[in-house]
């Protein structure tokens, strides 16, 4: 896949939220809630008027062009909140973070990294695609499941943890955030496919393969149970499952899995209900030929769990978490590599669905067969 140039006009657009978090931080009455979220529409519609008569062409041609420079803008915010937040930058995004406290949290300072680095590479990647009219489907979709995953994780997580008393108007601009990767999802998968150059005596050989001649699949299967049986576990862990293995690993190996934030706890949830089941469907795609969703999709949840385990492990050994929390200094190593692995699962998967996906192709019927044959 060849790896798409990274779009100028939004990278320099992007940057303008320097000098303006600077500015708007110099005004004291935006500290105010309503003051917040006024600012920040104003701004949104300022944005979306300068890209559209920036990138008309881009616009019209992918719509999506635009949600990208927009994201682009936000992701550089969120890097001044995370260098903010770690002292490394001041003067930029106080008004903003004593309307949002929970950004302030280390959870929330990891995800504003994440989106301020990941996402930001990638709104530039797939906007330059789009400038040369470039496929980029793979990049959105491993941006799509992170950019699902960290509101699955972020937004419950307000709610119900420690500073649901102190969630202010502008937390309802995050929910809007929902509606993002709802129309962009159906976008990206809509769009086509890398030709694919195989012949169907090639797909129907791989199909014939049992699993015990597949030595890769076979490996990934026993990779995939693993990771399968680690979710489950954490899952049980935070739900307060009261048998001893449980209760020695909250306590000694991850107590993070208790902090008050519940962010740790949301995560857990997700990755029981949600990655756990996609893991069962991926063992079924490895073993029985024929499952043309499992790329695709494994590409999502690499994108997701990326994201997830980004987070989860730098918050867990933030100073900003309570030292009761933080994962204790003698199994930091273990648990460290454990969470590791577990990040590493989707991302051997996909790769394995990316470099020979003649395995997951549909068999192609005998009438086609036989004219492939007569063409050849």
């Amino acid at each position: 896949m060849d790896i798409p140039p990274l779009a100028g006009k939004i990278a320099a657009l992007s940057l303008t939220a320097l000098p303006v978090s600077y500015v708007l931080n110099l005004v004291s009455e935006l500290s105010h809630p309503l003051g917040v979220v006024l600012t920040s529409i104003l701004i949104l519609v300022l944005l979306l008027v300068s890209v559209r008569s920036l990138s008309r062409g881009e616009i019209s041609y992918d719509p999506l062009y635009a949600v990208f420079a927009v994201l682009a803008f936000t992701s550089v915010v969120d890097l001044l909140i995370s260098l903010q937040e770690d002292g490394y930058v001041v003067g930029f995004m106080e008004f903003y973070t004593k309307g949002e406290p929970y950004l302030s949290t280390a959870h929330g300072v990891f995800i504003c990294y994440w989106d301020g680095i990941v996402h930001y590479l990638l709104y530039l990647a797939m906007a330059g695609a789009i400038q040369k009219r470039k496929r980029y489907r793979n990049l959105g979709l491993y941006w799509l499941g992170s950019f699902v995953m960290s509101i699955l994780t972020f937004l419950p997580g307000n709610i119900l943890g420690k500073y649901s008393s102190e969630i202010r108007p502008a937390f309802f601009l995050t929910i809007l955030y929902m509606l993002v990767p709802c129309w962009a999802g159906v976008r990206i998968f809509k769009q086509s496919q890398a030709p694919i150059c195989y012949t169907p005596n090639m797909v129907q050989e791989e199909h014939r393969k049992s699993l015990l001649q597949r030595p890769v699949d076979l490996a990934l299967v026993i990779y995939l149970i693993l990771a399968g049986f680690f979710t489950l576990f954490r899952g049980l862990v935070v739900l307060d499952c009261p048998t001893d293995a449980c209760f020695i690993y909250i306590y000694q190996y991850e107590p993070y899995l208790r902090d008050p934030v519940a962010y740790p706890k949301v995560q857990m949830l997700v990755y029981m209900f949600y990655v756990l089941p996609f893991y069962g469907l991926a063992i079924y795609a490895l073993i029985f030929p024929g499952c043309s969703w499992l790329p695709d999709w494994a590409l999502v949840f690499a994108g997701a769990i990326a994201q997830a385990q980004f987070s989860h492990m730098g918050a867990s050994l933030h100073l900003r978490t309570a030292f009761t929390y933080r994962v204790p200094e003698d199994v930091w190593a273990p648990v460290f590599l454990c969470n590791l692995l577990y990040a590493l699962s989707p991302h051997l998967l996909a790769s394995r669905c990316l470099w020979r996906p003649t395995f997951f192709l549909k068999p192609q019927s005998p009438d086609l067969m036989a004219k492939h044959k007569k063409l050849n």
